[in-house]
């Protein structure tokens, strides 16, 4: 499996050579992504096709992995993700593994979904960072934080959100931004060229907590309709 080239020229990414070096590498001097490249050995859509049809998300259990009948390298794919959540887990982090066929989307007008497809931050109460693979399927999609813009700093948007709080423009309507999370979403500017996160690197990127010294890193996942190919993603 050959990983996508990460982008060119952009100070907010950084590369890494190791797990060891992605765990340890702060996220400061304006670096919000952490990114080891890998081209990963194995049969991810041998797996995916031994985990059959499904709906919504379907966590995969080490058990069930192994579980299914595959070739060799379809148990190549399932020991190096095996091998990743093992990582994470041994760095105090909790990570799942999922077989994701779809996402529940938000019905909300053109432009102020706050579901996963919409551009967005993670946020944290607590200093915090998301790490998260993609191994079959479309990737996560990254976002220039100069090529986006707060949705809530959008005048036309904002004006929509205000109509539908039906209040003041005051300190409740800002704490109704916060609480519907709109004030973590963006939307490109008319310039922006959106990068994949691309199979089989595994991410460390910032989030929006108290106290960040960077800004958060802006993305988004890929929009699995009906007929997209499943994905298998990794996310702690």
């Amino acid at each position: 499996m050959n990983a996508l080239p990460l982008p060119s020229g952009y100070p907010r990414i950084r590369r890494v050579h190791s797990f060891a070096e992605l765990v340890a590498t702060p996220l400061t001097e304006g670096v919000n992504a952490l990114c080891w490249e890998r081209a990963l050995r194995g049969d991810f859509a041998e797996v995916v096709a031994r985990l059959g049809t499904g709906e919504g998300i379907v966590p995969l259990e080490e058990t069930l992995l192994r579980a299914l009948p595959l070739s060799a390298a379809g148990r190549e794919a399932v020991e190096a993700m095996l091998a990743d959540l093992d990582l994470l887990r041994g760095h105090g982090l909790a990570p799942s593994l999922d077989c994701i066929h779809g996402y529940a989307r938000d019905d909300a007008p053109a432009g102020l979904a706050t579901d996963v497809v919409s551009f967005h931050a993670d946020s944290a109460p607590v200093a915090a960072d998301t790490y998260l693979c993609t191994y079959h399927g479309a990737s996560s999609e990254g976002l220039r934080n100069d090529e986006a813009r707060r949705r809530i700093d959008v005048p036309e948007l904002r004006a929509q959100l205000f109509q539908e709080f039906g209040g003041e423009d005051d300190d409740a309507f800002r704490d109704y931004l916060r609480e519907t999370c709109h004030d973590l979403h963006y939307v490109p500017l008319p310039h922006a060229q959106p990068f994949p996160f691309g199979q089989g690197n595994l991410w460390r990127i910032a989030v929006d907590h108290p106290g960040s010294p960077v800004p958060p890193c802006i993305h988004r996942a890929p929009d699995t309709g009906p007929g997209a190919t499943p994905r298998l993603l990794l996310i702690s």
